[in-house]
């Protein structure tokens, strides 16, 4: 059902661009010209610009929107939703893909792959291409093709999502084995503490300053970092301050986030930790500055909604266990269940992501690619 090196070859194809965070003008015009030739009329929205307007490492990159397909059905059915997103992470200039004997395919070492999230992106359009060629009965197909996935979803969360028809949604953007499928997804809080203090000479007269590195010290001291419970964490994840080692510092700049599969917990261990912080600042004499934004929103999809049955009823036909879980890592996915689609993310040959170890295999790419025909050609019994 699958031709599996013409799948190869496009997947190798789409590692050759340069596309990492904010950099995706490339791929999305190879991919536009792919999805024509399909049959999908394609829009692109204005998301490209309205991030370069708030994002400071937008750069001078060329402004890129997500990419939304429409296709046609010729039968009766529910329309569905497939999802990959089209940039990577760093260090993603210069890819190269390389296949061994085995059919592995890697980088040559110095780049990540880009199997997060062209594995996805790779399927959807072969899965798409194979239905054509057989003429197989589909319901209407909608594709979207975010930028900015890796930033916290923040293309896919500027889409307009009174253009979609679908109610189920399946984004390929999982790790592990081919019939993997996150049903629920977390919160995500990212912040900045800015503890202020007051300088002094740490020499000569150390009592007359408000060191900021202590106050920040003694908070964190008192945050139990790391698993909060079995559903949710909080780190510190990065600490600068002071300006020389013979004056007390009068700044410390923390960063981290907090993440839970409830909402109402992560807002409550923020709660908690920012009122550890005001108390270190008052009890020191010293003050904060506080920058705090909600990522994204967890959700969680049931085992028996329709989405999930499909998606179940499609490994069983095409030979793969089906296995539902939950992650703590979020996606474009969360911005679709808060948009009221609801939808699950399933693994795509992606493994060791976000590393320049990133590989996959030719086998889990037709797996891949047959999962996503299964799923747009679906016909409830």
């Amino acid at each position: 059902m699958i031709n599996r090196s013409r799948l190869v070859s496009q997947f190798k194809r789409m590692v050759e661009f340069d596309s990492e965070t904010y950099h995706e003008r490339e791929i999305a015009d190879y991919l536009k010209e792919e999805m024509q030739q399909l049959g999908f009329a394609v829009t692109e929205d204005d998301a490209g610009f309205r991030l370069k307007e708030r994002i400071a490492d937008y750069g001078d990159a060329i402004p890129t929107g997500n990419l939304y397909g429409f296709l046609k059905g010729n039968t009766a059915g529910e329309p569905v939703l497939l999802s990959a997103h089209m940039d990577t992470v760093r260090p993603g200039i210069g890819k190269h893909a390389i296949e061994d004997e085995n059919g592995v395919i890697t980088s040559e070492g110095e780049t990540v792959l880009g199997a997060d999230d062209l594995s996805g992106i790779a399927a959807i359009l072969e899965a798409v291409r194979s239905m054509k060629e057989r003429d197989i009965p589909h319901p209407d197909i909608e594709v979207l093709f975010p930028v900015a996935e890796e930033n916290y979803g923040k293309g896919s969360q500027l889409a307009d999502y009174s253009t979609i028809h679908s109610k189920q949604a399946y984004v390929f953007d999982l790790s592990g084995e081919i019939g993997n499928a996150a049903l629920a997804a977390p919160t995500l809080l990212s912040f900045e503490i800015k503890v202020k203090g007051k300088n002094a000479h740490a020499g000569f007269c150390p009592q007359l300053g408000i060191n900021a590195i202590e106050i920040a010290a003694n908070a964190i001291s008192r945050i139990r970092q790391g698993w909060a419970d079995e559903e949710t964490t909080v780190n510190i994840g990065k600490i600068s301050g002071g300006k020389q080692g013979n004056i007390v510092a009068d700044e410390c700049s923390l960063i981290g986030e907090i993440r839970s599969l409830k909402d109402d917990r992560a807002m409550e261990e923020w709660e908690k930790l920012k009122k550890v912080f005001e108390e270190a600042a008052d009890c020191h004499g010293g003050n904060m500055e506080i920058f705090f934004e909600k990522q994204i929103e967890a959700y969680e999809i049931h085992e028996d909604e329709e989405v999930v049955r499909r998606f179940k009823k499609v490994c069983d036909d095409i030979g793969v266990e089906a296995v539902t879980h939950n992650t703590l890592g979020g996606s474009d996915n969360n911005h679709f269940v808060r948009n009221g689609i609801r939808g699950i993310v399933v693994a795509c040959g992606m493994n060791e992501v976000h590393t320049t170890s990133e590989y996959t295999t030719a086998d889990q790419l037709e797996k891949s690619a047959l999962l996503a025909l299964g799923l747009m050609t679906y016909q409830p019994s």
